[in-house]
């Protein structure tokens, strides 16, 4: 009877070890609650569009930005549908030489319009009709005076 007694103690054991690793292992391979917070942000990020009509096709939740392919025009769309347009220039920055070379160039421009319209105003007077002014001393015949 000792030796069932004690085989009986012993298995009480190991199946309460069993029974608590078993629990240990469902603990662990159960992932903690995952809470996932979807925000939908408005979606107005940088879109491109062919046209007008393509900026009108599609639909935003924000004031929404399409450039077109080339970046030369700029249409904004509000979530009411209004579209507003704009032409897009590039900037290009200038240090002091270019500036320099500019009002050089400007320069030479103004002289060559003065150069110009002194020239035009030279070029009347030479073109002025001149039998107006008939000279006393020469005869319409062709003769002398003094003969």
């Amino acid at each position: 009877m000792f030796p069932n007694y004690y085989a009986n103690q012993n298995l009480e054991k190991i199946n309460a070890q069993i029974n608590e690793l078993e629990r240990l292992k469902q603990q662990i391979q159960q992932p903690a609650p995952i809470t996932q917070n979807f925000q939908i942000a408005p979606n107005n990020f940088m879109r491109y569009a062919n046209s007008y009509d393509d900026v009108m096709k599609n639909s935003v939740m924000g004031d929404t930005p399409f450039f077109s392919q080339d970046m030369t025009v700029l249409w904004v769309k509000k979530a009411t549908g209004e579209v507003k347009s704009y032409e897009v220039k590039e900037i290009i920055e200038k240090d002091e030489k270019d500036v320099k070379i500019e009002l050089l160039m400007a320069k030479i421009n103004e002289l060559e319009k003065g150069m110009k319209l002194n020239a035009k105003s030279d070029s009347d007077d030479v073109n002025e009709s001149v039998e107006s002014e008939k000279s006393t001393s020469i005869s319409k015949s062709g003769k002398s005076n003094t003969e």
